[in-house]
């Protein structure tokens, strides 16, 4: 797909490397398959979300074009003396068909959510609760383990076009701050579905976008 780069993270520290700059436990990964990250900052917000894949001693990242120079910025930071080289991939790496209804982070939503809040801490499907340190381990960890996420992630339906980073009312919310943030447009056959987070306590009330009325499909 166009909209998406690949990087390829090579060399003898690679996969130490990895292991302490993303969520989910890379050493995982047998060869060709593909396991989803959050690449946080020190606060726990995503930067990006990454497909990763291996091919023999290399890694492989695989996420939205428009994050590169601010991905490739903050890995080299951190590359300091360890043997490590991040290359623009030229392979052709298709990612896997499930990757299509899972959330998303672009430039304008980049250091916006906490992994829970796009849901990746349900059964670990994006973060790995016993792997060890990375940016904003703590964060993510404490609010695991000690608290409660005020928002998640829901799909809903909308008769009208919604654009990524849109904000969310709930009519009962109190809040000052916006109750949602879309975080995805799914295409659906007939109808405008999105991926949107949204207050959990909130989450069956009236929810609006531009005035438009927002209705959360029911996974139950």
């Amino acid at each position: 797909m166009n909209n998406r780069t690949t990087l390829q993270i090579s060399g003898t520290d690679v996969q130490d490397f990895l292991q302490g700059q993303l969520s989910n436990d890379i050493t995982l990964i047998q060869e060709g398959d593909w396991q989803l990250n959050a690449y946080c900052q020190h606060q726990g917000r995503i930067i990006a979300l990454f497909w990763v894949t291996r091919r023999k001693d290399d890694f492989f990242l695989n996420f939205p074009k428009c994050l590169t120079d601010k991905v490739k910025q903050r890995l080299n930071m951190f590359v300091l003396m360890a043997k490590v080289e991040i290359t623009n991939s030229k392979r052709a790496l298709p990612i896997p068909e499930r990757a299509l209804p899972v959330p998303e982070v672009y430039l304008m939503t980049s250091e916006k959510f906490v992994p829970q809040e796009l849901n990746l801490d349900i059964d670990e499907v994006g973060v790995n609760f016993s792997k060890g340190c990375y940016p904003g381990q703590e964060v993510v960890a404490r609010l695991h383990y000690l608290g409660k996420p005020k928002h998640r992630m829901c799909l809903f339906e909308c008769e009208q076009v919604l654009k990524v980073g849109d904000k969310l009312v709930a009519f009962d919310s109190k809040s000052a701050k916006a109750s949602g943030i879309v975080v995805r447009c799914v295409k659906s056959v007939g109808k405008l579905q999105y991926l949107a987070t949204i207050e959990v306590k909130y989450q069956d009330s009236e929810i609006t976008c531009h005035d438009a009325k927002l209705i959360r499909i029911k996974d139950d």
